[in-house]
């Protein structure tokens, strides 16, 4: 497999180069020169096969020969060695939970994967690659805990000053070893704005072997299409389900469409937005808005200029008409997605985090409006690392994993920056 720059202004490269790389010099992200279609064994026997032979089949050959097929499976293997249950809510709706791996975020699928990778290549190579990451809250987890330890590896993170929870925030700078935390006066948008230059800048290419851990990187992104495979696997009505995604900068959703493409049933895909609108105004008025992130309490979802939305396009040819048969995308307030956490718990029992509680009001609109479908939302964390939102409004106590507890015995430890490339850069520089 070969993977080509959205801009088409660089070479095509192979998926180790464009894992170790991250972005293409051009500064477009890369792209699968083709889709591969699932084998008919895989569709008819899904509900049968273990996670792992799934996780190899549909993964093989996007990494193509880069990765040995007894690495391969080593691989995956440990990337997803926790559950992911289909869990459900009502009679209509249920809830693909993807926090039950270390950093009780979605995002440690891809970071385990990522990192993984990464430490096989980086094996007879001399030179430490530097990962530089911009996270809007549970990346920034992640990839701390995927790369901890990593040899030839070290973790620059670049987060939002005050804009992420509590426990996302411990997650990201109490590790210590090969990380390092950067708390950014600014947006999330400001931090991934910084990274993207970051790339393209000649010094620190010079001094860094430079990529990054975001869902940009085909390494983060492509194994994302495992958990719709998982969902699929414990789906138990005739009818293919719709499927709504918390989404902010779209790599989870982009994946789950791969996925639908190559082969697998799925309806009807929503993109569930917060305030941050971009995508659901551009559906509605084809128009590409230019906004600034405004920040909610789905923080994870405050991004106004979505990076994988260009290869959600790519996958429809960057033809809207043909996007929008099988894709939408809404915006939901604070204020309805608290009234949704609440609605859900008091009816249910069930708790939402608030990004899971945006995907729910999104999905329950649109099954009420397309009478005798069913379907499924990604619940992408732990209500634990929203305790602000989610116990104040339901008046109970969160509680905490047991995995979680030792995060409040250990010691913050960041470097305040301000929002600026130069400033970034000049400490980069300095080290």
């Amino acid at each position: 497999m070969r993977y080509y720059s959205l801009n088409k202004k660089s070479p095509s490269v192979s998926f180790k180069e464009a894992v170790v790389s991250g972005q293409a010099p051009d500064r477009g992200l890369y792209f699968p020169e083709k889709i591969p279609a699932l084998s008919t064994n895989l569709k008819e026997n899904l509900s049968n096969l273990s996670k792992e032979d799934i996780s190899f089949e549909v993964m093989k050959p996007f990494v193509d020969k880069d990765l040995p097929d007894n690495e391969l499976r080593r691989i995956v293997s440990e990337t997803i060695n926790f559950p992911f249950p289909l869990v459900t809510i009502n009679e209509n709706i249920s809830s693909l939970e993807l926090f039950h791996g270390p950093t009780y975020a979605f995002k440690d699928v891809g970071a385990r994967f990522m990192s993984r990778c990464l430490g096989y290549f980086n094996q007879n190579n001399h030179r430490k690659t530097t990962i530089l990451v911009a996270t809007s809250g549970d990346t920034g987890g992640a990839v701390a805990n995927g790369f901890l330890g990593v040899e030839g590896v070290e973790v620059i993170i670049l987060y939002p000053s005050g804009k992420v929870s509590p426990v996302q925030e411990l997650q990201l700078t109490t590790c210590g070893q090969n990380i390092t935390a950067l708390e950014v006066k600014g947006t999330f948008d400001d931090c991934q704005a910084i990274v993207k230059e970051a790339f393209t800048d000649n010094d620190l290419n010079d001094k860094y072997q430079l990529t990054s851990a975001n869902s940009i990187n085909v390494g983060r992104w492509l194994p994302q299409q495992l958990y719709y495979f998982f969902a699929l696997q414990q789906w138990k009505e005739k009818e293919p389900p719709i499927v709504c995604v918390p989404s902010g900068n779209f790599g989870n959703i982009c994946a789950g469409v791969l996925a639908h493409i190559s082969g697998l049933p799925v309806k009807h895909f929503i993109a569930a937005c917060n305030a941050n609108d971009t995508v659901p105004e551009y559906l509605a008025t084809e128009k590409y808005p230019e906004k600034k992130s405004v920040a909610t309490i789905s923080n994870a979802m405050d991004v106004a200029n979505p990076s994988n939305f260009i290869r959600v396009m790519e996958l429809f040819h960057q033809q809207l008409p043909e996007l929008k048969k099988s894709f939408s995308s809404v915006s939901i307030s604070d204020n309805i997605t608290r009234k949704t956490i609440t609605r859900v718990f008091d009816e249910t029992g069930y708790m939402l985090d608030p990004h899971g509680a945006v995907a729910y009001h999104a999905l329950d609109n649109y099954l009420q409006k397309n009478k005798n479908t069913k379907g499924f939302i990604l619940e992408t964390a732990h209500p634990v690392k929203f305790p602000d939102v989610v116990e104040d409004l339901l008046q109970v106590k969160i509680p905490l994993p047991e995995e979680a507890k030792h995060l409040f015995e250990k010691e913050k430890k960041s470097i305040l920056m301000e929002a600026s490339f130069e400033k970034i850069k000049e400490w980069m520089m300095g080290r």
